[in-house]
Parts: C-alpha cells; structure tokens; sequence
C-alpha cells in the first residue's frame, strides 16, 4: 500500500425579475449538473482531507490493506494502474469523453461485442453505478470472473475491472469498493478525441525513486563499470 473539509439584507425571487431574465436563469440553473452523492468525484466535487495516490488526471484514496500497483515507462508515464485487496483485483483506466453525453453504453456494448466474437457468454447486470457487464473467461490458470464497471462523468469515463473474488460476488468487493467510490478525476481544459485516454503520471518523487534504483540495479550487473 502506498504512503504516501450572506447573503444582503434584500432578498429577490427569481419570479419577481422579468420573465425573460428568470427564464435564463431557469436555464442557466440546468446547464450546472447537481453534486453526486458520492464518487468518483470530478475535481470540483472532490471531498478535502483525503489521503490520495495524485497520478495526475486520477488520484487514488489510500485505503488500508488496499495495494497499488502501477505500471510505468521510464518517463515516469502511467500505463496500467491495479489495485489489490486479498481475493480481489480492481484495474482502472480514465478516459476523455464528451460534453453532453456520456460513452460507457456504447463502451459496454463494444465490450461484449468483442467477448461474444471470442466465444464468451458476457452479460449485463444492474449494479451500484447502473448496468455492468460480467462474464467468465478463459485464462491460463483456468477459468475466472470479470466484471465491468463504468462511471461516466463531465467530459470523462472511469472503466473498472474487477477480478477474483469481486468480479464472481460484488458483494465482496470490500476496500475495492470504497477505492473506487472515493476516486477524484482530474479532467483538464486540452481538447482530446473521445475515449483518449487521460494521462497518468507517477508522482515526480517516486520517478526518482524507481530511475535512482535501475541506475543502482543496472552498476550492480557483471560486466558494468569496467567489471
């Protein structure tokens, strides 16, 4: 597991103002989505005091017993994110969607498209965040569950796999759970093509730390240093 909370003394109705004036701001109320009771939270909404794994556009509340295990290029660029918890695997990927709709349908469809192409019985279920897609697959140690889940958000989509114990009982899904319900996106201003996904990046202390220890790995291999 990584270590790392007047108002003025006049008070105007909007249907005192002209009609015109509080149809706009009928509008205007619309265009602004309420918050979410709960997570993934989008940046605005993110609750304060929460310790977090920040990978840029994706940070990751710090759960105990939950381990996070990231895949990263020598850059420091995030390529896959798992987090781990006994029987359970939850992989989490955030990607660019549009504005004014969300994408994990069409995503869903897509996804048991490709799985029913290779022989999987893949099938949808109602679940905490609305329908997700389940089905057992074939791997090389034998047969497993999986379940996916997608949250769509302003102008992002979380795509979460469960595996193990969580995929075949999402009543265990325990700490993977709150993980995923206390997850903050970072979704920036850049212009990206629908389903891009959002970029990941390890914290600049920890590219230190894993560049400084395959610099000592690489001195300590035979023939290096003149040896």
């Amino acid at each position: 597991m990584f270590s790392r909370k007047r108002g003025g003394p006049k008070h105007v109705r909007a249907t005192d103002a002209p009609p015109s004036e509080a149809l706009e701001r009928s509008l205007a109320a619309d265009d602004e989505p309420a918050a979410p009771e709960h997570g993934p939270w989008d940046a605005k909404h993110a609750p304060e005091g929460v310790q977090r794994l920040d990978l840029g556009s994706l940070q990751i509340p710090a759960i105990e017993g939950v381990e996070v295990r990231v895949q990263a290029n020598p850059e420091g660029g995030v390529e896959q994110v798992v987090l781990v918890d006994g029987e359970s695997a939850l992989q989490l990927g955030v990607f660019a969607a549009p504005r004014s709709e969300g994408i994990w349908g069409e995503v869903r469809a897509e996804i048991a498209e490709a799985m029913t192409s290779d022989g999987v019985d893949a099938r949808e279920v109602q679940g905490t965040y609305g329908i997700e897609l389940i089905a057992r697959v074939n791997t090389p140690d034998g047969p497993a569950d999986v379940r996916f889940v997608g949250i769509d958000g302003p102008r992002w989509m979380v795509r979460a796999l469960y595996q193990g114990a969580a995929a075949a009982d999402p009543g265990r899904e325990g700490a993977l759970g709150e993980v995923l319900s206390g997850l903050v996106v970072i979704r920036d201003n850049e212009a990206r093509p629908v389903r891009e996904a959002l970029p990941l990046q390890l914290p600049k202390e920890m590219t230190e730390q894993a560049q400084a220890q395959a610099e000592a790995e690489a001195e300590q291999q035979p023939g290096t240093n003149g040896r």
